[in-house]
């Protein structure tokens, strides 16, 4: 007779399965935040109920547009994803009280920018938003109620929700029995390749004092993402987890750009510079291309969060050192300005000059603190006509950034001493110099011996991205700057 045979067992990367309970959850923000998480939230938890409210109402038209093409922030694989979940168990509505009430989770996705005036201005986050927002939670939420920070926020902002809350509970006239719980959940989405960080997370973070709480977010993410891959801490590290992690990836843009000018003063070239150091696993590959310098929502301002919360406990050579992180990055995009004005021999007084890409990265179409910004009005405060291209930003948003006040630099601009056209051909006609400034890959392939034409000669082109060929530039009168490495002159 024979033995029995036990069947192969295949064993697999333990995953924990979440408990299926019906849920409503609203987002409070409707920006690059609260926008692609819901979608992705909603893509993979069928049985939820999502609702993302906002009081921009041309925002959420803008979401419920059937035009795909006319959603409000642009993010590769978002509109496909959107497309299959959206009047599902996705909703864009301006009825913030309503979603509130049926809600059993909310996630807040607010705007928390750096203060331009007042105690703290230039350093500490403005968390007007966010205060409303919990002051409409605790008025027209029902029951028990997890509240998610899911904005970016200072440590212990936690605890100043938590005693909004408890106070508006003091002035309930219904004597309804509302109770909270407090949850840190930072993003650590990358703009360009949110959807993609969001289906395949490095890791979710999730801190908090209710541990029930932290089990039920847990469980949300546990439809698609490996129990190995939730990390759960305590509130505060959880908030400044995320500030950290800004901060040193800020901080590896800004040391690589210091090499970038050594490059060019020692004959080394900065793209094997990089490639030499980035195979080292102690240091890795990732941010250590040269550029314009950081841009985006968070870098500086959490930078800035850090400098100042360093500065509140009297940690002053900390506060230095991270402000010097930014110090760096300015001086990039200072210096690349002085650059180019120096090469158009000294003066750039009504020369036109063309500007490839005015979002802070390829693949968004956020400006927020973009290097363009600076360098352009670096350019036009000398006297220069900008000639402005870019794939997905529209002009509103350029003319916004150009006339706004940060930083002390001017904040007034005379549009008739820009213009942003739709094609690049239109951009380059005329102009003495081009200036790249955002990654996109059509930059990378451009007809440069068509292009050249166009250009008033001897022109200047200036790589401050370090993506074109030299090969591409060997026509008479054509000089080219690519960063971290130097000129090439014709």
């Amino acid at each position: 007779m024979l033995a029995s045979i036990k069947p192969l067992i295949i064993l697999e990367p333990y995953m924990e399965k979440p408990t299926k309970k019906k849920r409503n959850i609203c987002c409070i923000g409707a920006g690059y935040v609260g926008g692609p998480t819901m979608t992705m939230i909603a893509s993979k938890c069928s049985e939820i109920k999502i609702t993302v409210v906002d009081i921009n109402k041309n925002r959420i038209d803008s979401w419920n547009s059937a035009d795909l093409t006319k959603l409000p922030i642009y993010e590769p694989g978002l509109a496909e994803i959107l497309s299959k979940v959206r009047n599902k168990n996705l909703f864009f509505s301006n009825d913030v009280k309503g979603a509130i009430s049926k809600a059993d989770i909310i996630f807040l996705s607010v705007n928390t920018p750096t203060k331009i005036k007042g105690i703290g201005k230039g350093k500490a986050s403005n968390l007007e938003y966010l205060e409303n927002s919990v002051r409409e939670i605790a008025k027209y939420s029902k029951g028990h109620t997890i509240i998610v920070e899911k904005s970016t926020v200072p440590v212990k902002t936690a605890e100043t929700i938590e005693l909004l809350l408890n106070s508006s509970c003091l002035d309930n006239v219904n004597n309804e029995k509302k109770t909270y719980s407090v949850i840190s959940n930072p993003e650590f989405l990358a703009e360009g390749s949110a959807i993609k960080d969001l289906e395949k997370p490095d890791r979710v973070l999730i801190g908090g004092k209710d541990q029930n709480a932290v089990k039920e977010i847990k469980e949300l993410y546990l439809s698609w993402v490996s129990s190995e891959k939730i990390l759960t801490t305590n509130l505060w590290s959880s908030e400044l987890s995320k500030l950290t992690a800004n901060a040193f990836l800020a901080q590896r843009v800004s040391s690589i750009n210091t090499i970038s000018a050594i490059c060019e003063k020692t004959g080394a070239n900065i793209a094997e510079v990089s490639r030499a150091i980035g195979t080292d696993q102690r240091i890795g590959k990732n941010f250590l291309n040269a550029g314009p310098g950081f841009g985006g929502s968070c870098f500086k301002k959490d930078i800035l969060s850090l400098v100042y919360l360093c500065i509140y406990y009297r940690l002053d050579e900390v506060a230095k050192y991270w402000e010097n992180v930014i110090a760096i990055n300015n001086w990039q995009q200072d210096r690349i300005s002085r650059l180019i004005i120096g090469n158009l021999f000294g003066t750039i007084e009504n020369k036109k000059i063309a500007i490839l890409g005015f979002a802070f990265k390829a693949d968004t179409n956020d400006t927020r603190e973009s290097p363009a910004i600076k360098i352009s009005k670096n350019l036009l405060q000398e006297g220069a006509k900008l000639s402005i291209y870019d794939p997905k930003v529209e002009e509103e948003k350029i003319n916004f950034e150009l006339n706004s006040c940060f930083d002390d630099v001017a904040c007034s601009i005379d549009k008739s001493k820009w213009k942003k056209f739709d094609s690049i051909e239109d951009t380059l006609k005329g102009a003495d110099a081009v200036v790249l400034l955002t990654e996109w890959e059509e930059f990378k392939y451009l007809p440069w011996s068509n292009l050249f034409k166009l250009l008033r000669k001897p022109a200047w082109i200036f790589d401050t991205r370090n993506i074109l060929d030299p090969n591409d530039f060997c026509s008479e009168g054509i000089n080219l700057w690519i960063n971290g490495i130097g000129e090439y002159s014709n």
